[in-house]
């Protein structure tokens, strides 16, 4: 018989953290929501920048009555891969939304309401809010990347404005 110290533990609990990803992520997200509970989790990946970065923790909410709009971000399941997305909506067609990463030059897929698990509504990096990305901007910023116009001209600028702004603090 095993003693306990000798089980292997499903997780590892790191400081307030429980390191999940994948579908696991996917569906923990999906049951908390479902109670009607948001749920934080930190970010992975680079698809959002510069609005939502790897290792930014973000606040996903429940739908709620309200379907969401264009230039909402929210969290999907991606149905080939099972793996939790978060992207930005950059249409929509025939009850169906057309969802895509801020840097990324093409949209994800066509995502039915039913796989769309929450919407973002608060993003933090650093401890600090981000607002930029998730206010009234959003829907210019739905445009610009459904265009292509964002990835090749507002995120170059983007990165020579910050540039230029960080020699002058």
């Amino acid at each position: 018989m095993k003693s306990q110290g000798d089980e292997k533990q499903s997780f590892d609990r790191h400081g307030d953290e429980l390191p999940l990803s994948g579908p696991a992520l996917a569906q923990l997200l999906d049951a908390v929501l479902q109670r009607g509970a948001p749920f934080r989790f930190r970010a992975k990946g680079w698809s959002m920048s510069p609005f939502i970065k790897d290792g930014d923790v973000i606040t996903v909410s429940p739908l709620g009555e309200r379907p969401p709009a264009l230039g909402a971000v929210v969290a999907f399941q991606h149905s080939d891969r099972g793996r939790l997305v978060v992207h930005r909506i950059v249409g929509s067609r025939n009850d169906t939304y057309a969802i895509q990463g801020d840097s990324l030059p093409q949209a994800d897929d066509v995502v039915q309401p039913a796989e769309i698990l929450g919407r973002v509504v608060r993003v933090e990096r650093n401890g600090r809010p981000v607002r930029l990305g998730l206010g009234p901007e959003r829907v210019l910023i739905a445009l610009l990347t459904r265009s292509g116009l964002f990835l090749r001209l507002v995120i170059p600028l983007w990165v020579r404005v910050r540039f230029v702004f960080r020699r002058l603090t």
